[in-house]
């Protein structure tokens, strides 16, 4: 504004001594391109599908105002950097969960999986716009600098592996890569956590480094290469849809214009349509016509224990802080009242 502001005075001072004819003529002042670079927690493969679609549509829309370069996991910075690199507005804007971008608030173990939080993925939608967790995100988030935007579920959170899983003593000792917060829960079942940059895990199957993967449902597997190095597939999951979001730098975001905020706004949404039909019917097609993965299951009475476990975690989660305890209030709402509300919400 200053630069503008000096402009216009000189120009009007130039304009005086000028031709009238010359006063006939406006100056255009052009908008500069403005330029963001987001990095998502995808690699490459699976980057394809949960978010390049949607920023491709976003640069052609936007041609001439604004573009957004796309970079994938680790590409620019470490996941579990992101949100520093973001805050300090090293990069402009992230797609991930909370959890494995270690972000600095109390309610980061609930993005990812946090366990039995949802039961579909559908359930994350309704617990932000419905529930009141687009209100607690927001001011999370604003008191540390960081625009939350937007939140959207991904795929449910399977064992792959190279052991068949029958029973819940078969956890006992494997080490699996997962999130932090997954990890820690797992834990109690005797699965030994392991963190690795996400380019590494197929190479850590291959090496033995690690016995399995509770990162994902069997759509990520086959897409981005783990069903080529896993032999089996639990058909439990401790989650029924990953949550991850859009973040971006706050005085960044504050520098778009309106009308590039509500063309993102739709581009978020674009990109949380996708995943849920792709997830929905990729996790059904392949457990049906896959060929890579045999599918095992551990009965259902023994994964109520597990279940009950979860419960019990919820409760030390809430104990952490006053906002902890209103998510958790929250999913134990949502829980009673999907239970009683019955098929097809929930099974029995």
């Amino acid at each position: 504004m200053t630069n503008r502001r000096q402009f216009l005075k000189t120009a009007g001072l130039t304009a005086a001594a000028a031709a009238p004819a010359m006063l006939a003529a406006p100056h255009v002042k052009a908008q500069a391109l403005i330029r963001w670079r987001l990095q998502t927690y995808a690699g490459p493969a699976l980057a394809e599908h949960v978010i390049k679609p949607a920023i491709d549509s976003f640069n052609k829309i936007a041609e001439g105002q604004m573009e957004i370069e796309l970079y994938t996991a680790d590409q620019l910075v470490p996941t579990g950097e992101l949100f520093r690199a973001m805050q300090a507005g090293t990069i402009d804007a992230v797609q991930s969960d909370d959890d494995s971008m270690n972000s600095p608030v109390d309610i980061k173990v609930f993005g990812g999986y946090f366990p039995f939080a949802s039961r579909y993925s559908l359930d994350v939608p309704t617990l932000f716009h419905q529930y009141g967790l687009n209100e607690i995100w927001d001011e999370a988030y604003s008191e540390v600098g960081v625009k939350w935007l937007s939140a959207g579920a991904w795929d449910p959170c399977n064992f792959a592996t190279n052991k068949p899983l029958k029973s819940l003593e078969d956890l006992k000792g494997l080490r699996i890569f997962t999130f932090p917060t997954a990890g820690q829960f797992l834990n109690r079942f005797g699965v030994v956590p392991v963190t690795l940059p996400w380019e590494d895990v197929q190479v850590a199957m291959q090496t033995g480094e690690i016995d399995g993967i509770a990162w994902s449902g069997i759509t990520e597997d086959y897409t981005v290469g783990w069903a080529d190095v896993t032999k089996y597939f639990l058909t439990n999951n401790i989650s029924g849809a990953w949550c991850g979001s859009f973040f971006a730098n706050a005085d960044r975001w504050n520098e778009v214009p309106d009308n590039l905020k509500e063309l993102f706004k739709l581009t978020m949404d674009s990109s949380h349509y996708y995943r849920q039909h792709w997830y929905w019917g990729g996790e059904a097609k392949l457990r049906v016509e896959g060929t890579k993965l045999e599918l095992t299951t551990i009965p259902d009475e023994e994964w109520k224990t597990v279940e009950a476990e979860a419960l019990k975690f919820w409760d030390e989660i809430a104990a952490t802080s006053p906002r902890a305890a209103k998510v958790v209030e929250i999913l134990k709402k949502y829980r009673e009242t999907m239970e009683k509300a019955g098929p097809p919400y929930r099974y029995s």
